[in-house]
């Protein structure tokens, strides 16, 4: 990738699975699950994840019943992936896929767009995806807002570190997330995009957009008041029926840490979008 090497490091030190375990991470989580259950096809379509990771969502869609085909960046990463039941997996680049065209009914770009710091590199992204999609399937995107390391600076503390604000004011500037110091706790480098920019790169990839919609949505900001509703079952399924209700609003996606863009190839018939399940 062209970004910066600490990228890799973060990955290979097991930064993201440790992530989506706990807090803020852990809605991240069901939320995307949730969003992609009522989104994609019915199973057994099948399912391209690009920059999967050692598989963490592809495994419980490959238990609903998906067909599920991942590749990512990082060979160890895919091979974490590969030991996953119904979990198929190689190396590989979201720039330049090594698969045909529209071999897929669904790709999704869950990580790579946030680690390319160029927008020509990122619909280059798009436009593999919507390559290896066939007519009429779906791509599903995150992307990290671009207020997500301004929020969390206030709720995790980091503005303590007097060298956590030049990082902020950059990326409120330009989106670009870099991570001066990989020592310290903090994100590594990334691109965080205006919630108007997922939509634009995808147009331009040649796909068409159906919805963009929060994931955390604002309660991802909510320190360890979130924790508790979390450990609740209850709570969690309160918190996850309500953030349906205002997923795509648009006055909330600026407040949420990351946003999904639910975009697909022209050439078929529309498919059926509306936030409600398929099956």
């Amino acid at each position: 990738m062209t970004s910066p090497i600490d990228i890799l490091d973060y990955y290979r030190r097991g930064g993201e699975h440790a992530r989506l375990t706990g807090g803020v991470g852990r809605l991240e989580y069901l939320r995307t699950l949730d969003v992609l259950t009522r989104t994609l096809p019915p199973a057994p379509a099948v399912v391209l994840d690009v920059g999967g990771g050692t598989g963490v969502y592809a495994e419980p869609l490959a238990a609903a019943g998906y067909r599920m085909h991942l590749l990512d960046l990082l060979p160890e990463h895919a091979a974490a992936a590969a030991g996953r039941a119904g979990v198929t997996a190689l190396a590989g680049d979201a720039r330049s896929l090594p698969v045909p065209d529209g071999r897929f009914d669904a790709v999704l770009l869950l990580g790579p767009l946030y680690h390319l710091l160029d927008r020509a590199e990122r619909v280059t992204a798009w436009r593999e995806a919507a390559r290896a999609v066939r007519p009429g399937g779906l791509v599903v995107a995150a992307t990290i807002s671009r207020y997500a390391s301004l929020f969390d600076g206030f709720v995790k503390g980091l503005f303590d570190d007097p060298e956590f604000r030049p990082v902020v004011e950059r990326t409120l500037a330009d989106g670009r997330h870099l991570n001066t110091r990989p020592e310290r706790n903090w994100f590594t480098s990334a691109y965080f995009h205006h919630p108007a920019e997922p939509a634009s790169e995808a147009t331009e990839a040649g796909l068409a957009v159906r919805r963009v919609v929060t994931v955390e949505g604002p309660l991802g900001f909510a320190g360890g008041r979130l924790n508790e509703i979390l450990a609740d079952p209850e709570q969690t399924a309160l918190l996850l029926e309500m953030s349906r209700r205002v997923e795509a609003e648009p006055s909330l996606l600026g407040a949420s840490g990351h946003l999904l863009t639910v975009a697909w190839r022209p050439g078929a018939a529309d498919p059926v979008l509306d936030g409600t399940a398929h099956r």
